[in-house]
């Protein structure tokens, strides 16, 4: 079925775009965003994504609720629906959020299906047919929802809205005006995991005048029997800051049609995803890097009203200094690899990025959730190592100063009540270090690195150090999401240490037996940075042929899910470009995983965020051009490369030969050619 559904995509698109958007480099025989697959890892526990209409790093992503559902509120392998939201996160856990503004194209009491048949979507756009044969089409600005109801004849024109809807339950709505075709009001609604709360205040508009046929409490019933046309065109403006500003919002849309929106998201991802062109494998590998990249793309939101002003995590309302304010984390995950390629990718929007998370800091800042989120939120950990890591790669026109007092409250906070919090809270100790020796804190630095310094040696040796049967289990003696060898090399930082206290080709031979044991989890975050530390131990030949396996063997061996150790290990790639996309159990993670998938299939990962060095591997692509914003260009390139799997020779940068399997930023940024040897 996948295949067909996503043909019909296809040619669908293809019928209704203009030619400048749907034109492609000649060099290419399609244009970046044919080739996002946006049903990949929709099907069950298998990514925890969703195909729902969003734009780049937009507060909303509007689409179906299936019922039951996985945590986007989607699933590929349920017709049911509960009806259509508007935001939803990709990819995170718990129970999922938002599912805010549902509406019905029907009766409260209508149970509907999704006919799968006619599904089909792009990047900025949803479609589908319901089995009441209302078609549906769904496309949205960053703050605006633009959604496409057609009845069939015979059936009359009615919808049901709900408010106070929401995925996770305990969410508030309050209508405050109802016109003719328009109503007022706000909502608000738990955070993920049931940690905070956001306000968004909206307006509702619809094409074609309305009666309020019920209405119970923040949900109505609304009858367009007295219209002749059965179409109804809905649109939901949003702001976190004011009515005002989401009038205002509705207002600057009311001039584009569907069409226009439509037409302006799918632009808007083609450029995004411009930014990095890979060529050569197969088309499944473009798939899932041009899906990946998408995916990395999709937050964090940005939150800022149309005047300039953001809601801080206190309540008050702030003016952003001309800069833009984003919101909707997830830090915990996204810091290893997400944010890092959007250091790459947009240094500009990475400036403002870590600008926001200085506002966190300075306005109440906690690890999930406040009651004051501007959007839906999950967890902000760790933000201490994303902001060091934009600096040291050269991003550093933002002022860490205001944040300073809430990063030390932060640390002053850390746990240390289990082996892996203690390894997290050393890595941001070390972050936080670094960056009180930037603000001229020098007394701190060495008192916050001091103690980083003592936790992870006393932690690493007893805990760590002396390998045990114990090592394989699944979250033993308290870990979260993980044992005690994938814990083992969760501080990249103190590597060095490591090598001191165990030596170099001990480490190296147990991380052989970790690896030829299927002892690794890509199915969670804690260890994926270990495939690329045989660079550190002198063996970069068995990097290489890990990360090849990870994203291209049909028979790579998983034992452990993101929870736990499966009852029979999973064997298989961990990316493929179908609906089950990823390897069971593995969240997706907010782009963290996607992010994962474009470094190591580009040749160049950041093992150690916070640093300003890249690890290399043998990429799977023939030449990644990366399109700077700086205006240079980047280019990784192979050479004499017979198989795919053959060994590098070397590396060389502009023809000067590397001495190690090490990148640095700067090198990037210049612009130039990588040459992977073989």
């Amino acid at each position: 079925m996948k295949k067909l559904i996503l043909k019909a995509a296809a040619f669908f698109i293809m019928a209704v775009l203009p030619l400048g958007t749907m034109a492609a480099d000649k060099k290419n025989a399609k244009a970046p965003w044919e080739y996002v697959n946006l049903f990949m890892g929709t099907a069950g526990d298998n990514g925890q994504v969703t195909p729902a209409a969003a734009v780049p790093f937009g507060m909303l992503a509007v689409g179906p609720d299936c019922t039951p559902r996985q945590h986007s509120g989607y699933d590929y392998l349920i017709s049911d629906i509960s009806g259509i939201s508007i935001n939803r996160p990709s990819g995170v856990g718990c129970s999922g959020g938002g599912g805010n503004v549902r509406i019905i194209p029907d009766v409260p009491s209508a149970r509907l299906k999704l006919v799968k048949e006619t599904e089909n979507a792009a990047p900025g756009y949803y479609g589908v047919t319901l089995d009441n044969g209302v078609s549906c089409e769904f496309t949205t600005t960053g703050n605006v929802a633009v959604e496409r109801y057609v009845y069939p004849a015979g059936v009359k024109p009615v919808m049901t809205v709900d408010f106070a809807a929401c995925l996770i339950g305990g969410a508030e709505a309050e209508i405050r005006t109802i016109g003719s075709n328009t109503i007022s009001g706000w909502l608000t609604s738990k955070n993920l995991c049931s940690h905070g709360r956001y306000k968004l205040w909206f307006d509702f508009a619809s094409s074609e005048p309305f009666t309020v046929a019920e209405q119970n409490g923040a949900k109505v019933v609304l009858d367009f029997a007295q219209n002749t046309k059965n179409d109804v065109e809905v649109r939901v403006a949003v702001s976190p800051v004011s009515a005002e500003a989401s009038a205002k919002l509705m207002k600057d849309a009311a001039g584009k049609t569907f069409e226009d929106v439509r037409t302006a998201a799918l632009d808007d991802w083609n450029r995004q995803l411009t930014v990095m062109r890979p060529e050569g494998g197969t088309e499944d590998d473009k798939a899932i890097f041009y899906t990946s990249l998408y995916r990395a793309f999709l937050s964090p939101a940005d939150v800022t009203s149309p005047d300039g002003s953001y809601i801080g995590t206190d309540g008050k309302v702030y003016d952003a200094a001309g800069r833009r304010v984003y919101g909707s984390w997830s830090l915990w995950d996204t810091f290893r690899t997400k944010f890092p390629l959007l250091v790459v990718t947009h240094p500009e929007r990475m400036s403002d990025i870590c600008q926001a998370l200085v506002h966190l800091y300075r306005t109440g800042k906690k690890n999930w959730s406040t009651p004051f989120e501007p959007t839906v939120n999950v967890r902000t950990e760790h933000a201490s190592i994303l902001l060091l890591d934009a600096y040291r790669k050269g991003i550093t026109d933002f002022d860490l100063r205001p944040g300073y007092e809430g990063m030390k409250k932060e640390a002053a906070e850390l746990y240390y009540d289990s082996p892996d919090h203690c390894l997290e809270s050393v890595y941001d100790l070390w972050a936080l270090a670094q960056l009180a020796e930037i603000i001229g804190e020098k007394t701190d630095s060495r008192q916050y690195a001091a103690y980083a310094d003592s936790v992870f040696e006393k932690t690493w040796k007893e805990e760590f150090m002396n390998v045990t049967p114990a090592f394989k289990v699944m979250k033993n003696n308290g870990l979260y999401q993980g044992s005690r060898w994938q814990y083992r090399w969760a501080a990249p930082q103190y590597i060095d240490r490591m090598i001191e206290w165990a030596g170099r080709d001990s480490l190296c031979s147990q991380l052989s037996y970790f690896f030829d044991n299927n002892l690794y989890n890509q199915g969670n975050e804690p260890d994926i940075h270990v495939p690329f530390l045989f660079n550190r131990f002198g063996a970069p030949e068995r990097s290489q042929a890990i990360v090849r396996r990870l994203l291209t063997d049909d028979n790579m061996i998983h034992v452990y899910g993101g929870n736990a150790e499966y009852p029979v290990p999973y064997v298989g790639r961990a990316f493929k470009n179908e609906p089950v996309g990823y390897s069971p159990e593995m969240d997706e993670d907010d782009g963290a995983m996607s992010a994962w998938y474009v470094f190591a299939s580009s040749g160049f990962y950041p093992m150690l965020v916070g640093s300003d060095v890249y690890e290399l591997v043998s990429p799977i692509f023939d030449r990644v051009t990366l399109n700077l914003s700086n205006g240079n260009k980047f280019v990784i390139k192979t050479k004499g490369r017979k198989r795919p799997d053959a060994p590098v020779k070397c590396v060389k940068l502009n023809g000067k030969k590397l001495q190690d399997m090490q990148l640095h930023h700067a090198d990037i940024v210049k612009g130039g050619t990588l040459t992977f040897c073989y």
